[in-house]
């Protein structure tokens, strides 16, 4: 079979011939053939698997560039790299959905027509952190109030420093006082303030530069939990005797899972299992995760460092959350927890009951 004008190979390769000229100007998929005199492309028809093949992947979003080195791998190396591209986009769309339901709930609560009342529910909660068996110093911070539950992990020379200073931006979330404005706008500020707060003790130029924070905090609003979330901390929910968790993990094995490049199994094991994608600091990727979640009388959220995650079992975690009678039980059996296998990483854990009004004792810590 002889060449293919650029019309007919277009058509067979479901491309126009406009995306060809451009595709050619990228040299993504050159012409077998550009004629002398005329400039016109003819195109062999052993290119068409490699036309299919781009046409393909711009349907599914990809740009351009990544175009071009699928396109140069082998098969298995080209699968990867598409499946790996794919779970990027299901991350990303699944954020976009997180964001999307959050604005549809506020704003159908300020639709009189969509509202429904209902009895504001209360929290009692329990803080606790602690340096574990292992490391000379903790990091970590942890704080539970009426309205604000809060792990932070810090990372570097002023990790601890990083850490507190983000949860003290904040505190403000915990009174009742809060700025004019809707909800969104109020978490953006307070995650904001934060990022801030921690280039004021690790920014460019200090002595502490490279220094950082996770940050996984809960704001109650009387029958919700907003949730701000960075790093690898984590937000369980226990509900009717099952653990679900609520966070994702911003870390380089959580993607290779997300990915397909390692199996859930193989990431606990993982010699990069702690490197963070996300996190507050000088440099990093400071995306958040934003979004909210309905409570229900008898609802458990435990907030916890890796320090906790990284050593138990979460049937381990759910057995003690079970079991244990107020949050200030739980903290303490969850930090015995995380000793008890070892203690190798400081440890932070925050436990917040969903309960009726007249249930609640608040408790501090």
């Amino acid at each position: 079979m002889g060449l293919l004008t650029i019309g007919t190979f277009a058509k067979a390769a479901r491309l126009s011939p406009k995306a060809l000229r451009l595709y050619d100007e990228l040299g993504l998929l050159t012409p077998a053939r550009v004629d002398p005199v005329s400039g016109y492309r003819l195109y062999a028809p052993a290119q068409l698997d490699q036309a299919r093949l781009v046409a393909w992947l711009r349907r599914l979003g990809m740009p351009l560039n990544r175009i071009q080195r699928v396109c140069a791998l082998e098969p298995t190396e080209a699968a990867r790299e598409i499946r790996a591209f794919w779970a990027q986009v299901e991350a990303d769309t699944a954020a976009r959905r997180d964001l999307a339901s959050l604005l549809i709930d506020h704003l159908s609560r300020k639709d009189p027509a969509m509202s429904v009342t209902t009895e504001p529910l209360e929290i009692r909660y329990a803080a606790l952190s602690d340096k574990g068996l292992v490391r000379e110093s903790n990091q970590d911070t942890a704080y539970a109030g009426s309205r604000l539950l809060a792990v932070a992990d810090g990372y570097g020379s002023a990790g601890a420093e990083a850490g507190a200073a983000a949860v003290d931006a904040l505190k403000r979330l915990d009174t009742g006082d809060l700025p004019a404005g809707g909800l969104l706008d109020v978490l953006e500020d307070a995650v904001e303030q934060a990022k801030q707060a921690v280039d004021g003790v690790a920014g460019p130029g200090s002595a502490h530069e490279g220094a950082g924070t996770t940050l996984t905090a809960m704001h109650w609003t009387g029958s919700q939990l907003a949730l701000v979330h960075i790093g690898d901390s984590r937000v369980y929910l226990l509900r009717d005797g099952e653990l679900f968790q609520i966070t994702h993990d911003h870390t380089m094995v959580q993607r290779m899972v997300d990915e397909g490049r390692l199996t859930a199994e193989e990431a606990t094991s993982h010699p990069q299992r702690a490197l963070l994608v996300r996190g507050l600091g000088h440099g990093a990727d400071t995306t958040h995760d934003m979004r909210l979640h309905d409570a229900l009388p008898g609802d458990r959220y435990p907030l916890c460092s890796d320090g906790l995650s990284a050593v138990a079992r979460v049937e381990e975690i759910r057995r003690v959350l079970s079991g244990a009678g107020d949050p200030e039980q739980a903290v303490r059996e969850l930090i015995a927890l995380a000793n008890g296998s070892g203690g190798p990483d400081n440890v932070s854990c925050v436990v917040a009951d969903v309960v009726e009004p007249e249930q609640a004792l608040t408790s501090g810590s």
